[in-house]
């Protein structure tokens, strides 16, 4: 094969990477002579994450640091599209591939079709229909600018066509997050690696549950983050709650007096690494949680998954997996839980092509596009 201009593929955020790892691995391993270039916005950082997360996934050395940090929406969106621009003007690239629904996601997909550049969106057509979370907003947005869309399910092309989106432009290839679990999932670590040392008392012999919380939702309403805690202490009478706190929360219960309560009750354990939280997952026998992607992924651990939302753009996890939406109200958490701890806790089976596989899939659909498409 000729080479042509680079693909340029962006991640930013936590999200992100366990995304665009199992692409970096297929495309290093595809016949291509087309270069490839991996662009780190900075909209997460911290000095621990190439550990957590590149290492541990084996994602390359990134090409380009765009350094952007955090910040409001508006500035975190305007300022990634000003210092990817001169990356665009410099490399002019085949395309543009981006994952998932950040920041990063939709300020680069913005900037390259501007410049009539194709857009790559991997983890198309999700839709919770809540127009007041970013994420809906950002999801909604790069499919339309999208030229070629890879879905994790097939669901997703309805909502792709109902808003316009032409059929033949949208790949149904499987989820390439359950690629990274499939790949990792066997030398994550037990849970009492995970705490020795710490004094949690929870172990894998007589079971825990997993929390995790962060969605602005559920932390920032300081009535809501109250119901919840003090739900989750009532659970935690009946279950060990291992609970990795992420910043953002922890701020939160600080400033709302709520710390020394979730102390005393939950064992608080600070952010894990992505293999540790894998290994979390695994061995639990139930999780609590308000993140998308851990509703996939329990699922495809089959460890049942009760979300703290009144609704999900991942409906698979619910029609099919393991998830049931519990809301914020205290006593149908605690109904949900006592049903799990009964054995009553979903089985549900694995999606359509959740085979560790998809990106695979997308490699065999997206290279030969590019000789066609590519700007």
């Amino acid at each position: 094969m000729t080479a042509g201009g680079a693909l340029i593929s962006v991640v930013g955020a936590r999200p992100n990477f366990m995304k665009i790892a199992p692409i970096c691995a297929a495309w290093s391993a595809a016949q291509t002579d087309r270069a490839h270039l991996l662009v780190h916005t900075g909209q997460h950082y911290d000095a621990s994450m190439k550990v957590q997360f590149f290492e541990q996934l084996g994602i390359p050395e990134p090409d380009i640091d765009l350094g952007v940090g955090s910040g409001t929406h508006a500035m975190q969106t305007s300022a990634i599209m000003q210092r990817f621009e001169p990356v665009l003007d410099q490399h002019r690239p085949a395309a543009v591939l981006v994952v998932g629904d950040v920041n990063s996601t939709i300020a680069c997909a913005l900037t390259a079709v501007k410049k009539d550049i194709p857009v790559i969106h991997v983890e198309a057509g999700l839709r919770s229909g809540d127009r007041s979370m970013p994420e809906e907003i950002n999801r909604v947005l790069t499919d339309q600018v999208s030229s070629r869309l890879y879905t994790t399910e097939r669901a997703a092309l309805d909502n792709l066509t109902r808003e316009g989106i032409r059929p033949d432009a949208v790949c149904f290839v499987g989820n390439v997050m359950i690629d990274t679990l499939l790949t990792h999932s066997k030398q994550a670590p037990g849970i009492e690696a995970l705490t020795l040392g710490t004094g949690v008392r929870a172990d894998s012999s007589n079971g825990y549950g997993l929390v995790t919380l962060h969605r602005p939702a559920n932390v920032d309403d300081p009535q809501v983050l109250r119901r919840l805690i003090d739900a989750l202490c009532k659970v935690a009478q009946r279950l060990p709650l291992l609970f990795p706190v992420h910043p953002r929360t922890e701020a939160r219960l600080r400033a709302q007096g709520l710390w020394d309560q979730a102390q005393a009750h939950l064992e608080l354990l600070p952010p894990l690494g992505y293999l540790q939280m894998v290994g979390a997952m695994r061995d639990a026998r139930l999780v609590l949680t308000d993140s998308g992607g851990i509703q996939e992924e329990t699922t495809a651990l089959g460890v049942p998954c009760l979300t703290l939302r009144d609704n999900t753009e991942r409906p698979i996890t619910v029609d099919q997996g393991t998830n049931t939406l519990v809301g914020r109200d205290p006593e149908r958490i605690l109904e949900a839980v006592a049903q799990a701890l009964a054995g009553a806790g979903k089985a549900g089976r694995i999606p359509e092509l959740w085979d560790g596989r998809a990106a695979q899939r997308i490699l065999d659909d997206l290279l030969p596009w590019l000789e066609v498409h590519g700007a």
